[in-house]
């Protein structure tokens, strides 16, 4: 009887133990799926903004290389305009704001691909030992010329069409000089009248995924500080050091922001309000980066078991929001002046945190603080001394004794090393 109570009690124990390791097994399997259709969702939302991004380029370049191809064919008489076309969905294709020196690019080294082409097969005939020095030789004079890789490529692929085609086409070589001319300025003259895009809705659209990432990581470092999660503030860290591809795209969009109010007299109005974007830019970067200072340095906070003041976390949550009122209020077209208030507000609970005890890193993480909430006020249009007098204020220096007044040095670049 013993024995077989014994054995019972092994069979229940194990099957208990199989069912504890199944219970288990289904949570992790359960949160792998919700991992895997969280990312499937976001990878999907970001394809569609992607798409809706690249729409208004892609309705340019067709339109572009449409009526490439009727100036060349029926204005122009050229019985097969491929270059035509090709010279002008190239010129739309490269980053904005660059497609004014891409047409200068084109036209020089079609031009140099000519005269090298045609210098050489007169001389040394065509073959393939002669296609190989030709494109060897307009590569090097380019090159040695300094022209850029654009130049470069054109020059080239020119050469190359001069070798192999000259022999089979009569007088190619004027009809492709005159494609890249005729397509590069049709391309200017979509970008410009025809179809321009509107510059701030660009803007908008280039800044949001930039102000995103900044307002997300840093809403999780300050529930990670609450938390005193290290994990969740690494995270956080690892994430804002990818943030080349948000901050590319918010200077490409400028970039052609700019482009597009100069040559477009539809969107010269415009001037004004680009021009202040402009200027956030630069601010918006050092925010960045001085948020990855503050991040690291929480990171190692919770490392070293210092201290956190319930001020602390309030303060980044306050600076992540600050981020927020940034972009809706860009985007509405208003005065920033929600953003500059929750600034402040972030600075105010950094001195109480200060005031209530912090560590080594608890005080860095203060500091970053002040300076961020300071990026972020310039970017809001506010001059840096200013800012810097506002920051003072809130955090309460301005009223301690022995402290002097007056305007602080204009700040410099981070000298921690780049999170991006």
């Amino acid at each position: 009887m013993a024995v077989a109570r014994d054995r019972r009690f092994t069979l229940l124990r194990g099957n208990s133990r199989r069912s504890s390791l199944s219970d288990v097994d289904t949570q992790r399997i359960a949160e792998t799926v919700a991992q895997l259709h969280h990312r499937g969702k976001a990878t999907l939302r970001d394809r569609l903004h992607r798409v809706r991004m690249s729409l208004a380029l892609a309705l340019q370049a067709g339109l572009a290389a449409g009526l490439a191809w009727v100036a060349a064919h029926e204005l122009l008489g050229n019985p097969q305009p491929v270059f035509a076309p090709i010279s002008a969905v190239g010129t739309l294709a490269v980053s904005l704001g660059q497609r004014f020196r891409r047409t200068a690019e084109l036209i020089i080294g079609v031009g140099v691909g000519v005269f090298v082409g045609d210098l050489l097969v007169h001389f040394l005939g065509t073959g393939p030992w002669q296609l190989a020095l030709i494109v060897t030789s307009a590569i090097l004079l380019t090159i040695f010329a300094g022209g850029s890789v654009a130049i470069v490529i054109q020059a080239a692929a020119t050469a190359v069409l001069i070798a192999t085609l000259s022999p089979s086409v009569e007088d190619l070589e004027i009809p492709r000089f005159i494609d890249a001319l005729v397509g590069g300025s049709i391309a200017l003259l979509v970008t410009a009248v025809l179809l321009p895009l509107n510059p701030l809705r660009v803007l908008n659209r280039a800044a949001r995924p930039a102000l995103d990432l900044l307002a997300e990581q840093l809403d999780h470092t300050a529930d990670g500080l609450r938390d005193r999660e290290q994990t969740k503030i690494q995270q956080a860290l690892d994430r804002l050091r990818n943030n080349k591809e948000e901050l590319t795209a918010l200077t490409d969009a400028i970039e052609g922001a700019k482009e597009t109010a100069l040559l477009s007299p539809a969107r010269w109005h415009r001037r004004s309000e680009l021009t202040h974007y402009a200027e956030a830019a630069e601010p918006i970067d050092r925010a960045m980066r001085n948020s990855g200072t503050l991040i690291r340095r929480a990171v190692t906070l919770v490392e070293d078991e210092e201290p956190v003041p319930a001020p602390m976390p309030d303060a980044v949550a306050h600076l992540a929001e600050s981020v927020r009122l940034l972009k809706k209020e860009f985007a509405q077209g208003e005065e920033p002046e929600q953003a500059r208030e929750r600034s402040l507000r972030a600075v105010s609970e950094a001195g109480r945190a200060y005031a209530e005890g912090v560590g080594f890193s608890g005080s860095v993480v203060v500091a970053q603080v002040r300076t961020t909430a300071s990026d972020l006020m310039v970017a809001s249009g506010i001059s840096q001394e200013e800012a810097n007098r506002l920051v003072r204020q809130s955090f309460g220096e301005l009223d301690r004794p022995g402290v002097r007044g007056g305007p602080e040095p204009a700040a410099k670049a981070p000298t921690a090393p780049p999170v991006g």
